[in-house]
Order: C-alpha cells, then structure tokens, then sequence
C-alpha cells in the first residue's frame, strides 16, 4: 500500500478522533472554564493521548478556539442563504432573531461567558481568542446575510456589519443584561424584543 493509499485510510479516524477531542474540550470549557480544563483530563474524555491532542491542536488555546468555533457554527448555519427557510423577508429575520436568542441565553452560554470574562481579567489573549472564534465570525456571517439582503432588494443600507450590530443589540436589550444577573425573563418578554427590533429595522432599512 502507498503511502497516500495509507493516509486515505487513516483519515477517517483522524476525523472522528478531531471530533471527539473537540466535544470533550467544548464540554470542559463550558463547565468549568479555560483555565480550570486539562488537556490530562480532556483527553481522558475523549478516548484518546495527550500527544494526539498536540498532534491536532498544537496547544490548549488552539483546542479553545476550535471548540467555540464548533459551538458558534451551530449558529451561523441560521445564517446561511441556502439552508434559509422560505418566506418574506420579515419572517427569515424573525427566525434568525429567535434563533440567535435562543442560543445566545442558554444558562450553559451564560456561564460560559461568566467564566471567560472572568479569565480574561488575568489572561486577555484569552477573551480575544474568544471573541474571533465567536462573537466576530458570527457578525461577519450575520453582515453577508443582510448584504445579501441589500442586492435581493429586501433592505437599503450602507453599511451591513454596523446594521448586525444594531439589530442584534435590540434583539438582546434589557433582557440579556438582566439575565446575565439572575433576573427571571418571562418568553413573552423575549419574543416581544425580537418582534420590535424586526419592526424597527426594517422600518429603517426595509423596501417594503
């Protein structure tokens, strides 16, 4: 056999053993934080050696950074123009609203957050790591969306990432600040937010 023939062959379990070293590594980063997680202990979970850890990610901040971006893509998909549900304008950028709040206030986000904001304090490579695996991809993803939505004729605006910024920020208003501090938000609070902030930026921005 070659020795690409033996690469062919190997790759899957490459794959499957990447897989698993990132669902162990997001499960400990979301539970107990960056600094608190063992590359000792992540590998245990996983089924595999530390060495294979070093062999994929070369370091614990690289695997951090892997395992937010395999949290955050399960946002992004909302944002994809081809798995986007049909219907008006109105209602994709209702279900994104919804969707985008949904897994933004998770109690298991919220602690997340909590801890990295807190690590941060002592190590800001940390929460800048954080920010471009997260945060910034989902802006950059949510921005494409509305430029997008600015050449099908559905909004008319100048600047698409100053436009995520703004419709997100609505979306999320007192209720996120308050959750992030304990405070119960009744749903219907919730879906009222998403509601208004659709109603004003398309007021804003519409065509319609």
């Amino acid at each position: 056999m070659s020795t690409a023939d033996q690469k062919r062959v190997g790759r899957p379990s490459d794959l499957a053993k990447r897989a698993a070293i990132v669902e162990a590594a997001a499960a400990s980063f979301f539970n107990v934080g960056f600094a608190a997680s063992s590359i000792e202990q992540i590998a245990a979970d996983a089924g595999v050696s530390k060495v294979t850890i070093y062999n994929h990610f070369g370091d614990k901040r690289a695997l951090f950074v892997a395992a937010v971006e395999r949290e955050c893509e399960k946002m992004r998909g909302h944002f994809s123009i081809d798995d986007m549900p049909s219907g008006s304008f109105r209602e994709r950028l209702t279900a994104i609203g919804e969707a985008m709040f949904a897994f933004l206030s998770r109690p298991e986000m919220i602690q997340f957050e909590r801890r990295i904001a807190a690590e941060t304090e002592h190590e800001p490579a940390i929460g800048h790591a954080f920010l471009e695996a997260g945060p910034w991809r989902m802006k950059e993803a949510f921005s494409a969306f509305l430029a997008h939505g600015v050449s099908a004729g559905d909004l008319v605006l100048d600047d698409p990432r100053l436009a995520a910024e703004q419709f997100v920020s609505m979306c999320k208003g007192m209720g996120d600040l308050e959750r992030r501090f304990g405070a119960e938000v009744p749903f219907e609070e919730d879906r009222k937010r998403i509601a208004g902030a659709v109603e004003v930026f398309l007021a804003a921005y519409g065509t319609n």
